[in-house]
């Protein structure tokens, strides 16, 4: 397993590597010593999955608010996922740009977002299933979210949504 740095502070494309024999394949998704080692204090407190019936569907960007921030590790344990963070932390270097990458349940890729990062995807296969660790419980009075396709970040999706929730198709543009 590897950290793949993106560009972006905290944010890392994780690359499982996956040894294959006669039976398939095994391959670390986790390690709390290659996180340390990268300066990543990550402690899983929840999991969650959202199963996604249709390509095209894409939820977020969602993010938790102070003092409940999140770091959360997506990866996609079946079909296949365009997964974006965007970084919304006013002080970084890289405020308001994004990272995007394709997540799979053939890559065994995660993507690993850190605390003041928005969140979102698009699937990219009906049936995609994402599953998420989580290092801070959910409190739902600071949820917090942005419009997938604010300007002001330049997100360059893969195709345009079908399936999207009311709530996220019309939430204002950002204001930092």
């Amino acid at each position: 397993m590897r950290l793949e740095p993106t560009g972006i502070a905290d944010l890392f494309l994780v690359e499982a590597e996956p040894q294959r024999d006669e039976r398939g394949s095994f391959a670390r998704t986790f390690d709390d010593a290659l996180f340390a080692k990268a300066g990543v204090t990550f402690h899983t407190r929840q999991c969650s999955a959202s199963f996604n019936l249709k390509r095209g569907t894409l939820r977020g960007l969602h993010y938790q608010a102070a003092p409940a921030e999140e770091v959360k590790l997506v990866r996609c344990t079946r079909g296949a996922i365009f997964d974006v963070a965007v970084d919304l932390r006013p002080n970084s270097k890289s405020f308001r740009r994004w990272r995007g990458a394709e997540l799979s349940a053939d890559n065994l890729r995660g993507l690993l977002v850190p605390r003041g990062c928005a969140h979102g995807f698009i699937t990219l296969a009906d049936a995609s299933e994402v599953f998420y660790q989580i290092d801070t419980p959910f409190e739902p009075e600071l949820f917090r979210a942005v419009r997938w396709n604010d300007p002001a970040f330049g997100i360059v999706w893969p195709l345009e949504p079908l399936v999207i929730a009311t709530r996220d198709a019309s939430l204002p543009d950002f204001a930092p």
